[in-house]
């Protein structure tokens, strides 16, 4: 039984993975099963080039910022569990929690964030009535959006990234998961405003 479940190993999930691995010496996260599905392949990163970003090299690839990620995440916040290769196929809300069933495996988790992108390809059942037409994209691109209030979308359902409204910008999305991570954390420490930030100790 995990307690979060991120789907989408992209800008939004994988900040979403780091902030929440960040709070592991917190009292209130220190147990905390946390796991995300680091499918990649269908990320529009795969294809970016980043010149504006800031804190990013100009010249850096979209696909090399994936590849770092998962780096990072390993090295960093190795009890993240990285369930690599495998495409989620269905998300079930149960009395406890939420069944996820991809094309290998079945999962339980108290928690789910929905981080993949929002073109209108995305057919993982059971968020079929959440889909609306994306509210920031041009309407010839068919874009689409799971419909939320402040990224949750139904009781321990939360959705990050440009799947959440935002326009595809890397700093917005990435900014996205980390508010969403922000926002569990919260729930985790009872209500208590919660965010994790490393300082260089003098």
């Amino acid at each position: 039984m995990y307690d979060a479940l991120i789907i989408g190993g992209g800008a939004a999930g994988m900040s979403c993975a780091l902030v929440l691995g960040s709070a592991k010496n917190k009292a209130f996260a220190r147990d905390k099963h946390i796991g995300i599905f680091t499918h990649q392949k269908t990320s529009h990163l795969q294809t970016a080039l980043f010149n504006n970003v800031l804190g990013v090299a100009p010249g850096t690839t979209g696909a090399s910022i994936l590849e770092s990620g998962i780096q990072q995440l390993t090295e960093q916040y190795p009890h993240v569990t990285q369930l690599d290769k495998e495409k989620v196929l269905e998300v079930l809300r149960g009395d406890s929690g939420f069944t996820i069933r991809t094309n290998k495996n079945t999962y339980t988790t108290v928690l789910v964030v929905i981080a993949v992108g929002y073109t209108n390809l995305l057919n993982i059942k059971g968020l079929e009535h959440y889909i609306e037409p994306h509210p920031r994209a041009a309407v010839e691109k068919a874009r689409i959006w799971l419909k939320n209030t402040n990224h949750l979308m139904a009781h321990n359902l939360y959705v990050a990234g440009t799947l959440a409204g935002w326009r595809s910008q890397f700093a917005i999305a990435s900014g996205s998961g980390a508010h969403v991570a922000t926002d569990i954390l919260t729930l985790w420490n009872n209500g208590k405003h919660t965010k994790v930030h490393d300082k260089i100790m003098e």
